[in-house]
């Protein structure tokens, strides 16, 4: 499973993204493949521009997988950011590190369109995928 990270969600319905990778994400949502975990559905409806928005979107992903935050993600993610804090990287987003931490216990991945995941594999004991949405600097 992928869990969606709102850099990626924010993106998807953008011309600039290749078409082939909207229908290869639509394809792995509706396989039940994407899934959701609390700091991105916050970051999600913080996102949303009014009432009816935030409805829209909350419809969207309600069908969606949720990872849950546990004590163990808890622990992994508060451990992960002692990881970064030692080679100075300790001021990621707090729900950058949970969703990797989510994503490491549930022994997937991230789609996201975001430096951060990166800096998470290559600096913490969290172990998940990270999946560009696109090509890192192709759709700024």
């Amino acid at each position: 499973m992928l869990l969606l990270d709102n850099s990626a969600w924010s993106r998807l319905g953008r011309s600039d993204l290749d078409s082939r990778r909207s229908y290869e994400v639509a394809d792995l949502m509706d396989g039940g493949l994407v899934g959701t975990c609390l700091p991105f559905l916050l970051e999600a409806g913080f996102s949303a521009r009014s009432h009816r928005d935030h409805s829209t979107i909350f419809a969207e992903l309600a069908s969606m997988p949720q990872v849950a935050i546990t004590p163990a993600v808890e622990r992994l993610a508060l451990d992960a950011q002692a990881d970064l804090a030692r080679v100075g990287h300790h001021r990621l987003p707090p729900a950058d590190i949970l969703i990797a931490a989510c994503a490491h216990e549930a022994d997937g991945g991230v789609l996201h369109y975001d430096k951060d995941y990166d800096v998470l594999r290559r600096h913490t004991r969290l172990r998940f995928r990270s999946e560009w949405l696109a090509p890192a600097g192709s759709l700024d």
